[in-house]
């Protein structure tokens, strides 16, 4: 079996010497799944409880969707934590006895935290609670009542996967095959279409960073890939065109990071991209010292649906009205090519029906509803696009808006095609990243904090 470690051999030898000591029998059918649960949380036994950890897993992976449901609300109905309990540990709780504090912390924690646990005591348990949690993602829209067991097991795989824990590793064609199939499998902002591709991706004048896990060793969990360039990329057909010529790294002075994949949906919610691209900073500025502008050509994943948004007057604070006078001085030709009089309507109506004539028109409003999407738009207290929130709590400055970067089908159905420029600026990350998180403020470009001022601000 690839990737399978003497600790995991071990491991499973171990669980088939304690399944014979707990007589589990592959046609035993007295115990239920969640009976076995049971059973291993009450167990003490190092080699009984292995055995029962991976018997409850593999019982687990042959269950059928309804199965899995079923096993899910048992979890979250049968294994949380007794109110009665907690509201008489809380009563008795005294500030000046340790003792009674951790009798409530004891108390608190729901059972099945201690099951998750001892289930990854199992051959391969990480990974099986990983694939577990994707599918407990499934269900979460129709099932509410199963947050609570997501909570309890998105609470230990962020424990399980901190950053002490992750090492980077660049990839590369020398690179595992195994390694390099999943690159192709995970890469879902600029999908690769082949090896050919993947090679061209992994050239002289390309980098690729992953982070991996010990538990997890042939699994990028979030990989980056990088492009050495001359200048800022506006575009990204060139940067992924299996074609194009291989440069010199030697010669380029800028690092565009064009792709940033989380790897496993059941890591969803854990972060690890700020330490990766932070990390990879520092080593390309180790390994390429003539690099000097550190920066994204990245997607903008929810501006069609921002701008639908905006344009049709679903957002309170930015009434159509308010954003045709950001347009105004498109309107005439807005209009003229659209037979609309509102910049908004106009835009909407060349979007839906755009011609190659449109093209030109539709530039610099696209790019000013952009800048009004990335600076205004807001998803709670933070910014409506994730990609944004991402970058800019992680220090980056909004550098350039990009028409018509992305005309792929896929670009063109997310974002209209426009991409953005995040740039990295290693001295002002810091204070960056702090006025973002504390007041919200976005670290602009001159030319960006121009329009902003002068056409969004104003109007605000």
């Amino acid at each position: 079996m690839p990737g399978v470690t003497w600790l995991e051999r071990i491991m499973d030898t171990v669980a088939d010497r304690g399944r014979e000591l707990l007589r589990l029998r592959d046609d035993e059918a007295q115990d239920s799944l969640a009976g076995l649960c049971r059973r291993l949380i009450a167990s003490r036994g190092e080699a009984s409880n292995i055995a029962l950890a991976r018997e409850i897993l593999q019982r687990f992976e042959g269950l059928d969707e309804s199965d899995k449901t079923a096993f899910f609300l048992t979890l979250a109905e049968e294994f949380g934590p007794d109110p009665e309990t907690i509201r008489a540990a809380a009563n008795a709780f005294r500030n000046d006895q340790p003792a009674t504090l951790v009798e409530l912390l004891k108390v608190v924690e729901p059972p099945r935290q201690d099951l998750f646990r001892r289930l990854n005591m199992a051959p391969h348990g990480t990974s099986a609670l990983v694939k577990m949690r994707e599918q407990l993602l499934d269900r979460l829209p129709d099932l509410p009542l199963l947050g609570s067991v997501d909570a309890d097991l998105k609470h230990l795989l962020a424990s399980w996967f901190n950053r002490g824990f992750l090492r980077l590793q660049a990839i590369d064609w020398r690179s595992p095959a195994v390694v390099l199939e999943k690159l192709m499998r995970y890469e879902a902002v600029h999908p690769i279409t082949g090896w050919d591709d993947l090679r061209r991706r992994l050239s002289e004048d390309r980098r690729c960073f992953g982070f991996f896990h010990p538990a997890l060793p042939e699994e990028p969990l979030i990989f980056v890939e990088v492009a050495l360039t001359q200048g800022m990329a506006a575009e990204i057909a060139p940067l992924i065109d299996p074609e194009a010529a291989i440069a010199d790294p030697y010669f380029a002075d800028t690092a565009m990071f064009y792709s940033i994949n989380n790897a496993l949906r059941g890591l969803r919610g854990i972060s690890f991209g700020n330490f990766l691209l932070k990390q990879v900073l520092s080593e390309l500025g180790a390994e390429l010292p003539n690099l000097r502008h550190f920066a994204t050509l990245s997607p903008l994943p929810r501006f069609a649906r921002g701008l639908q948004r905006l344009c049709v007057g679903e957002v309170a604070d930015w009434p159509v009205e308010k954003i045709d006078n950001v347009l105004d001085e498109y309107q005439d030709a807005l209009q003229a090519h659209s037979g609309h009089a509102s910049p908004c309507a106009a835009i909407v109506h060349l979007l839906q029906h755009r011609s190659a004539e449109d093209a030109s028109i539709l530039a610099e409003p696209l790019a000013r509803i952009a800048l009004l999407y990335l600076a205004e738009l807001k998803q709670g207290e933070t910014c409506f696009d994730p990609v944004a929130a991402f970058h800019l709590a992680n220090g980056a400055i909004l550098e350039r808006i990009n028409v018509y970067a992305d005309v792929s089908a896929h670009g063109e159905a997310q974002s209209h095609s426009v991409m953005v420029n995040y740039r990295y600026d290693p001295e002002q990350v810091v204070a960056n990243h702090e006025a973002f998180v504390r007041d919200g403020r976005i670290a602009m470009s001159r030319s960006l904090r121009r329009e902003h001022d002068k056409h969004i601000k104003a109007e605000r």
